[in-house]
């Protein structure tokens, strides 16, 4: 069930996270501790939340009078930044599943985290991930 994935660490460039989700189209990484221990989920989401400024957020018909330019500097803001600074500032529960869990047991965790990506762990050892489209491909092989 488990997927290779790449990963990136704490002080991996923002912007090469970025582009790895870009250029691959995933839905998330798996960020990993220095020692390359799983640490959390970054979705692409997050990424694309750091890059829209908070008042745009709190409110987007801002969005209409903004000039593209800003989207230009997308990179630029990226690039000073490490992907610890992606991460929101209180610490989410990793999406962790086993090696042998069933498809259930997966869906549960990632509906429960409302996360598209779950770390896939064998012996306490990071051995891949599993996204929803796959979770959703493998429930729906029968039909």
């Amino acid at each position: 069930m488990a997927e290779e994935t790449p990963l990136v660490n704490l002080d991996t460039s923002a912007l090469v996270a970025a582009q790895l989700l870009a250029e691959r189209r995933l839905p998330a990484l798996v960020v990993t501790n220095l020692d390359g221990s799983p640490h959390s989920i970054l979705p692409a989401s997050q990424v694309v939340k750091f890059l829209v400024p908070g008042y745009v957020q709190d409110d987007p018909s801002l969005a209409r009078v903004m000039n593209e330019s800003m989207a230009d500097r997308a990179g630029d803001k990226l690039g000073s930044k490490r992907v610890r600074d992606l991460l929101p500032a209180e610490r989410r529960e990793l999406p962790a599943v086993n090696h042998d869990d069933t498809i259930i047991e997966v869906a549960a965790i990632m509906a429960r985290l409302r996360c598209p990506l779950a770390a896939v762990m064998k012996d306490g050892t990071l051995i891949g991930v599993i996204s929803a489209s796959r979770l959703l491909e493998l429930a729906l092989q029968s039909h």
